[in-house]
């Protein structure tokens, strides 16, 4: 049974017969299976020789065959050879010919072939491109939509009112006749009580109404106001914005009360007179010029003289009592506001009056010719003081003087000290001089106390301009302020000694309650005279410079001219009202193309290279103006007084507006943020989708200077095109002709305004057109070449730094070590820089004001002089306003264009000017304001490792 079914196995199939063989393997030795493995290995080859000799063998038979057979035809062939040889060889190279023809045709075919596949790769490529870029584009869009979608809910559920320069309101009535106030209640007048806010609303722009000083007259017979000062005070009012000739909308009438001078007085002042010290005999005005009766008889008086100013100004220094009209008398003047330079204690209203300097400069312009220079820190004289104490009853006191009163003791010890003082063994000067020689001609009116001037103007100019600290001695007899005191404070400003006010805590400065006059004077109680000299050599020179600059920039600013003079009494008269100031007036943009004229349109040169997604693409945007117009004369009130503006003018915007904290973006004040990611954060992906940072949302403004550089400027233009958050271009056209018909102008996408200059100027590069609708100005040659990451990185780094000159090409002053008394221009490559050429730069659109309304005119017709310097002229007047230096971006130094013209900057001229201009503008500022810098910004990520899903904020910064 068991046989059988073996078998019926093997039958079976091939399961059987590999079962079988399994089965035999499984029960086999080793050593069989390795001896028929070596069996086969040896086998082999045999068997494969065989098979080659085999087919060897055929093959020869084959060969000798085909040989026979060509013999055969050799033998066919040479009977032609005498006959048909030549046929034959013209037939065969015929037949050449042809195949060849044949294939050039194919390689011409084939070189065609590979030029139509190389374009078709190219075009490929360009597509890939293009693909590329409408991807980035329409990214862009995308971005574009979501950001007007957000902005479109914010004007939605925006809920404040529109600020910008609201509706003026004005009264329509002259003033009502009310019952005359007593002189009790005149005495204790305050703003509260006696002035009529009615009058002026927030909005109206504080209009001020002059009366005529040659039809009106409030002083008595037999005396007149000085003629200088009558047509001085019309004209300098004329220039200001706030006079109106319409007393129904008047908020304040000014009245011309002084300086009162007799008849034969007025002969002798039909001009102007540089004060010339106490020595000219002219004597005291009469004090009891003004005519109360006439004041009270003004058409619009309204009965008690309520928001009437009365100007008593003292031109000449005349002696202790001038400026104060009402020495020694209790003349009633109503509910009126008096400004003058002289006060008792008893009469200053604190609050209410105002203390005025001497009017003792010219009528306006330039005064920086009258300034020293502010260096040396240290000057010769320590201290300087020339005068003389004039007593009650007119005697000298000190070593003249026999009053022994207390104030008598004082001033003895105080001069005694300071004599010991200045002969004492030290190595520091004092030009100390308590005796006027010749002796002074002035007398003190009855009960007064002060100190005569001694010299002349040039003569104490000369002791002044060498002097570090000059000293103010408080007048006494209960005086507050006097006009001799103020003459001091005056001079010593003007010459750069720092003042010391010794019994400064019984004296009034003038517009104590706008400037900050701890940092200009040093005021001491008599009581230390003893500490004096310590405490001036302990002032360090970093203190004493401050302190002097800051003095020169409130001469200058408010007491250098009758100008400023009359400009600051109304603006401190408005500041007390808080009402702001008139808008400084823009330059109007007028189009260099006639109005039926429209300039031909071309297509952009778009670049090849598919550029990273740099920004959204935004509607014109301009930046709010005028948002701030109640607020900043508040909050900043000290600063716009004491430091970087001015409070004449309402400016749209300030580059030191304040900042929001981090916060208050998400919570309540999320208006126009547009946080990285939303608020989360990113890198290159996110920070390209929004602008971040700690303003609002906002765009720039390019402004390119151009003359007669056609195609150079379209170039330029050309390349803006999809330049993210630009919001127009301004071509300032310097050139007299004006551009041709034909010139064909890119269409960038956003407004193109050819603005026609008033004349060939480098200034104009810096006016502040009206067509200028942003905070963020990029200043650019016609000829700079600046890719589009890099503008838009320098961009965002203005954006941390409004107040300075953000830009590209570095430039910094290198002493003379020759000369050692002057600066040169230096564009060399340099590990610190003080200077960014404005050829490549942003800057705030407010210093373009400051540029054209408040920097010297003597610079700007420098730059007209020399066709020059323009840019070195706005780096100090940014770096004398900020006391910092500018910020440059990027590793570029200079820029390059290939084809252009000739530019002046490429003749050695250029540079010889230019050392000129930085020692010129030094000497106008009294200093140079220029700070060096050692660093230049870069991105964030720029040369780190980030990970490989992460993109950088910029490729190549």
């Amino acid at each position: 049974m068991t046989g059988y079914d073996s078998l019926g196995g093997n039958g079976g199939g091939p399961s059987s017969t590999g079962g079988t063989v399994c089965h035999w393997l499984k029960h086999m030795k080793l050593y069989r299976v390795v001896l028929i493995v070596v069996f086969c290995l040896l086998s082999l080859p045999f068997v494969f020789y065989n098979l080659l000799v085999h087919e060897e063998s055929n093959v020869q038979h084959s060969d000798i065959h085909r040989t026979r057979s060509q013999l055969f035809t050799f033998e066919d062939v040479s009977p032609l050879k005498a006959a048909d040889l030549k046929l034959r060889i013209d037939e065969m190279l015929r037949m050449k010919g042809t195949v060849s023809l044949e294939l050039r045709d194919l390689e011409s075919r084939r070189q065609k072939l590979q030029s139509d596949i190389g374009l078709y790769n190219q075009k490929i490529d360009e597509l890939k491109q293009e693909l590329a870029r409408q991807q980035t584009e329409l990214d862009r869009l995308k971005i574009s939509v979501e950001q007007a979608q957000v902005a479109q809910r914010e004007a939605v559920l925006r809920n404040t009112p529109e600020l910008a320069l609201p509706r003026a309101l004005f009264s329509d009535t002259l003033p009502a006749q009310m019952r005359p106030i007593d002189a009790a209640h005149s005495r204790s007048c305050k703003m509260s009580t006696c002035f009529d806010h009615s009058r002026c609303s927030l909005t109206s722009g504080f209009p001020v109404y002059l009366y005529d000083p040659d039809t009106t007259s409030v002083v008595s017979a037999g005396y007149d106001i000085d003629g200088f000062l009558k047509t001085t005070i019309k004209q300098t009012l004329g220039y200001n914005a706030h006079l109106t000739t319409d007393p129904k909308k008047a908020c304040v009438f000014l009245v011309l009360v002084g300086e009162a001078l007799s008849e034969h007085e007025v002969q002798k002042s039909n001009r102007y007179v540089a004060p010339q010290g106490a020595a000219d005999g002219s004597g005291a005005p009469n004090l009891s010029s003004l005519n109360v009766t006439r004041l009270r008889l003004l058409p619009y008086w309204g009965g008690d003289g309520r928001n009437h100013v009365l100007l008593n100004f003292a031109r000449r220094e005349v002696g202790p009592g001038a400026g104060n009209m009402l020495q020694g008398q209790a003349m009633d003047t109503g509910r009126a506001m008096l400004v003058q330079s002289s006060f008792e204690e008893s009469q200053f209203r604190v609050g209410f009056d105002l203390i005025a300097p001497p009017i003792l400069g010219p009528p306006g312009g330039d005064v920086w010719q009258e300034c020293a220079p502010m260096l040396p820190a240290r000057r010769k004289y320590l201290l300087s003081f020339q005068g003389e104490l004039l007593g009650q009853n007119g005697t000298m006191v000190g070593p003249r003087g026999t009053d022994d009163t207390e104030s008598d003791t004082v001033d003895e010890f105080i001069i005694e000290h300071l004599k010991e003082m200045s002969s004492g063994r030290t190595q520091d000067y004092f030009m100390l001089q308590f005796e006027c020689v010749p002796a002074t001609e002035q007398r003190a009116p009855s009960g007064l106390r002060d100190w005569s001037l001694c010299g002349t103007d040039n003569s104490r100019k000369s002791v002044l301009k060498e002097s570090t600290f000059a000293l103010l001695l408080a007048p006494g007899g209960g005086s507050t302020s006097s006009t001799l005191l103020q003459a001091r404070l005056y001079e010593a400003l003007r010459a750069g000694a720092i003042p010391l006010v010794l019994g400064g805590d019984q004296v009034q400065l003038p517009y104590a309650e706008t400037i900050d006059w701890r940092r200009v004077v040093i005021s001491l109680p008599k009581a230390r005279i003893t500490e004096l000299h310590f405490l001036l050599r302990a002032i360090p020179d970093a203190d004493l410079l401050t302190m002097r600059r800051q003095g020169r920039l409130v001469w200058e600013r408010y007491l250098s001219s009758v100008q400023s003079t009359v400009d600051t009494i109304v603006a401190s008269l408005r500041s007390r009202l808080g009402i702001p100031p008139k808008p400084i007036p823009s330059v109007i943009a007028h189009s260099v193309f006639n109005s039926s004229f429209v300039p031909l349109k071309s297509d952009p040169v778009i670049d090849t290279e598919p550029e990273e997604s740099l920004g959204p693409i935004e509607p014109p945007y301009p930046s709010p103006a005028f948002r701030r117009n109640y607020t900043a004369t508040l909050v900043q009130s000290r600063e716009m007084w004491n430091d970087w503006a001015d409070p004449f003018a309402l400016y749209p915007q300030l580059p030191f507006d304040p900042v929001l904290p981090s916060d208050a973006k998400f919570i309540g004040s999320h208006m126009g943020f547009r946080p990285i990611g939303k608020g989360a954060g990113g890198t290159g992906k996110e920070f390209g989708e929004s602008l971040g940072g700690n303003y609002p949302r906002e765009q720039f403004t390019i402004v390119i200077l151009t003359y007669e550089r056609e195609q150079v400027l379209m170039d330029s233009l050309s390349r803006l095109y999809g330049l993210p958050y630009l919001h127009k271009v301004i071509v300032v056209w310097n050139s007299p002709k004006p551009p041709l018909e034909d010139l064909r102008w890119p269409d960038i996408g956003v407004p193109v305004h050819v603005v026609r200059a008033p004349r060939n100027s480098l200034n104009n590069r810096f006016l502040p057109f009206d067509a200028i609708e942003t905070e963020a100005v990029l200043s650019v040659d016609d000829d700079a070449h600046l890719r589009h990451d890099e503008i838009l990185f320098g961009f965002r780094v203005w954006r941390e730094h409004r107040d300075r000159v953000v830009g590209f090409p570095g430039r910094f002053h290198a002493w003379d070590v020759n000369s050692l008394d002057s600066w040169n221009y230096n564009s060399n490559y340099s590990c610190e820089l003080s200077m960014v050429l404005t050829g490549a730069a942003f800057i705030h659109k407010y210093y373009t004001y400051l540029y054209t309304y408040t920097l010297p005119q003597a610079i700007r017709d420098k730059v007209d002089e020399y066709m020059n310097c323009e840019d070195i002229a706005m780096n100090f007047l940014v770096s004398h306003v900020t006391r910092k230096p500018p910020v440059k971006v990027t590793s570029r130094w200079t820029f390059r264009c290939p084809g252009c013209p000739v530019s002046l900057s490429e003749d050695d001229t250029h540079f010889q000017e230019r050392h000129k201009c930085i020692n010129f503008f030094t000497k106008v500022f009294g200093y140079t304001p220029l700070l060096n810098t050692q660093y230049r910004a870069d991105s964030i990520l720029f040369k780190t490792r980030i990970p490989h899903d992460k993109q950088k904020c910029f490729k190549f910064i």
